[in-house]
């Protein structure tokens, strides 16, 4: 008796400091969230042309930051070991090396961009009067990856040192900027004419409407505001006063720069994979028609933002287990990481619930057409089951980042996701003539379920025998090193 009250003392105590962590994890996803959908409803009201370019080109910049800042999360676990370790003195030269890598990606994804755009729309056949916008929207944005390379950097550095606060509040001092921006620049003088009315100053009013290109302006303004705002808090709070951070610049060393990206690539293309495959699914069932379509884009956004929680979670988990395993603590750290993914399987009910209670509400604020509602519902009830695979692979996933076993995880991604995912949802979707009936796009959300619950069995396989090695190697050399004091 006494061993189960102390058992569930441990675990609530050890689920408090995790979600202690991920709730602001969690809060700042939702306000980048907040961002995204942001641009989409401003540009909206601007006109259907602003609309597309905004959409269009926000599926080529997306993914490629997400690839970059996937990248840099490899910082993350690395820190988080030194903290356990307590050997802060040597995080400032592993930040270091980060922002070295992050300057040389920002710089190589916004020249990409710049670049590549123009012949990507040619290639996908995009219409001219869409294409255009889209490449000045593009131009503008691109100006601002380099800063969310140096934030993503930074950002990982504080999540490592157990601070995830100031991720928050860096994130929504950048929403309060980017609504007003875009606010301004994509309706100009006349936008803010109508909100102000005769009191607007005549300069302001001269202010030309940008559209799709203001929102890309907007959206680079709040990337270099939230850059300088971490980079001003890293230097002036007490809080990272011990790294020193801000002295002394260390040079690049390769050693250390491969050790991030050996880490952290997986984790970025992991990441890409994943996004990739809703995009190409998205593509796959648009011969289906524009009420299907639409249908799949409510599901996917609902389903989008009940995700933030169980991915904050697994970016917490990560800095949890890397923590227990810098203190050579590998029984705690496999403690760690199954109390966290016991907790992602709970909030993933809570999410099926919500589905459950509120998706008639939610789906009607989209959209008011009967026949686009219905299949959307139908394609959310089948969410309540993505739910609970996509919690528990992500944050299976988050735990096993803390033991620095990232290739692996991409290793599995990719196979669960474009194999398994794709393929049996290609074949349920399409069919085979007569063998199988095309089930549509409710095919290919079966076959999503598939990937992400084949990617969680997998994952937890792994998890399990990460946590069985590092424990039975820490004993073995617990062992020789007895025998060498008793040999003295």
């Amino acid at each position: 008796m006494t061993s189960s009250v102390s058992r569930f003392r441990r675990c609530r105590q050890e689920t408090f400091s995790l979600l202690r962590l991920g709730l602001p994890i969690w809060g700042a996803q939702l306000a980048q969230s907040g961002m995204s959908a942001a641009d989409v409803i401003m540009s909206g009201r601007s006109g259907a042309t602003d609309l597309a370019a905004v959409s269009v080109g926000a599926s080529l910049w997306v993914p490629l930051m997400l690839l970059m800042t996937g990248t840099l999360m490899g910082l993350t676990p690395i820190v988080a070991y030194q903290v356990g370790a307590q050997a802060l003195d040597r995080v400032k030269a592993k930040v270091h090396q980060t922002l070295w890598v992050a300057l040389a990606l920002g710089f190589i994804s916004m020249l990409a961009l710049l670049a590549g755009a123009p012949a990507v729309f040619r290639l996908m056949e995009i219409p001219t009067d869409v294409a255009g916008p889209a490449s000045r929207y593009l131009s503008a944005v691109a100006c601002g990856i380099p800063a969310v390379a140096i934030y993503q950097a930074l950002r990982a550095f504080s999540d490592g040192m157990r601070l995830t606060r100031p991720t928050l509040w860096i994130s929504l001092l950048g929403l309060a900027v980017n609504i007003p921006s875009n606010f301004v620049l994509i309706y100009g003088g006349p936008g803010l004419e109508t909100l102000l009315g005769s009191a607007l100053p005549a300069p302001l009013r001269q202010l030309p409407a940008m559209g799709a290109t203001g929102c890309g302006v907007a959206t680079a303004i709040s990337m270099w505001v939230m850059c300088l705002g971490m980079m001003f808090y890293t230097w002036r709070s007490r809080r990272y006063a011990g790294i020193a951070l801000w002295t002394r610049p260390d040079l690049p060393r390769w050693r250390e720069v491969g050790e991030l990206l050996y880490l952290g690539l997986p984790i970025g293309l992991a990441i890409f994979f994943e996004v990739t495959l809703f995009t190409v699914v998205t593509l796959l069932v648009a011969y289906l028609g524009e009420v299907t379509v639409a249908a799949h884009q409510i599901a996917l956004n609902v389903t989008s933002i009940l995700f933030m929680l169980p991915l904050s979670l697994s970016m917490a988990l990560t800095v949890r287990v890397g923590n227990r395993l810098g203190a050579e603590d590998p029984r705690g750290a496999a403690f760690v990481a199954w109390n966290g993914v016991f907790v992602g399987l709970l909030l993933a009910l809570l999410n099926s619930l919500l589905i459950w209670l509120l998706a008639a509400p939610v789906v009607s604020f989209y959209t008011d057409d009967t026949t686009v509602s219905s299949l959307a519902m139908s394609l959310i009830l089948l969410a309540m089951l993505f739910q609970i695979s996509d919690s528990l692979q992500v944050n299976l996933a988050g735990a096993l980042r803390g033991y620095k076993d990232t290739r692996m995880v991409m290793g599995i991604t990719l196979v669960a996701y474009w194999i398994i995912g794709l393929g049996s949802g290609h074949l349920l979707g399409r069919g085979m003539d007569g063998l199988l009936a095309p089930l549509g796009v409710h095919g290919y959300w079966i076959g999503l379920n598939a990937g992400l619950t084949s990617a969680a069995l997998l994952l937890g396989w792994r998890l399990w025998h990460c946590s069985r090695t590092r424990a039975r190697n820490l004993g073995r050399s617990g062992r020789i090193a007895a025998a060498t004091q008793e040999g003295a």
